[in-house]
């Protein structure tokens, strides 16, 4: 009886890349940094992959989570390099790529209703690392229109979303998630008007006006080195948009 081969060791000559191989859709408890409270405990959705050489022959998924798990769900900068580079080295990968995607909370007042709440942003952590980091924070803010002012008994009408404002962004240093989100709201949360047969029929503020504003805002952040704008009104039907892409040292132009 002849030995077998080992097919899985042997040097794939045929150059057949498998570009990238991983996990994705884990569902994970983390805890990231809050600026009031110091941390804070959520659940994230997770995607891990790596690019392989061609000659590598496989590789076995549990060692992603095994990677996962070393880090107790402790997600920081530091951390978020630190699993990339084990994934790196453990997978014997070109480059490892890190996706953390969670909902995060922040309490605000209403100045109407004079309560306070929880108001919901999801955040993204966009991790790559081949030779140096490459590290995106995506943060998504909805832009909702003021209620209208309350007159007689009964609850006053929903009126829903005006839109949302997606962030990304690399910095120089660190930022908090906090920082970004109130130069955003600081933009989006002034004179959206509603239309009513008294006032105007149509939304003072467009895609276009917010994303130039916010584009002014966010320039002349000391922190942030890129960052990109994608702001949409969710219309009954359609969805209009407006986004622009600024780096450091440019001016910015439309994308």
């Amino acid at each position: 009886m002849s030995d077998m081969k080992d097919i899985q060791g042997q040097r794939d000559y045929r150059r057949i890349n498998i570009k990238k191989v991983g996990v994705k859709n884990i569902s994970y408890p983390v805890t990231v940094l809050d600026k009031a409270r110091k941390t804070q405990k959520t659940v994230a959705t997770v995607n891990m992959y790596v690019n392989l050489p061609h000659q590598f022959k496989g590789t076995h998924m549990s060692r992603f989570v095994e990677i996962l798990n070393r880090f107790h769900g402790e997600i920081n900068l530091k951390s978020f390099h630190r699993i990339l580079e084990e994934m790196k080295i453990k997978l014997q990968a070109e480059a490892a790529h890190l996706e953390i995607t969670f909902p995060y909370f922040l309490q605000k007042s209403s100045a109407q209703s004079q309560s306070v709440g929880m108001k919901e942003y999801l955040c993204t952590m966009h991790g790559s690392l081949e030779k140096t980091d490459d590290l995106i924070l995506e943060i998504q803010v909805p832009i909702s229109p003021p209620l209208p002012a309350q007159s007689g008994q009964g609850l006053p009408r929903s009126l829903g979303h005006w839109g949302r404002a997606t962030i990304r962004l690399r910095f120089k240093h660190f930022i908090w998630m906090e920082e970004i989100i109130q130069l955003v709201e600081e933009v989006t949360s002034h004179d959206l008007c509603w239309p009513t047969p008294e006032t105007c029929m149509e939304y003072t503020l467009s895609v276009e006006s917010i994303t130039t504003a916010l584009g002014r805002k966010l320039e002349n952040h000391p922190a942030i080195a890129w960052f990109s704008i994608l702001v949409e009104n969710l219309s009954q039907g359609y969805n209009t948009f407006a986004s622009l892409e600024w780096q450091d040292g440019n001016n910015i132009a439309d994308a």
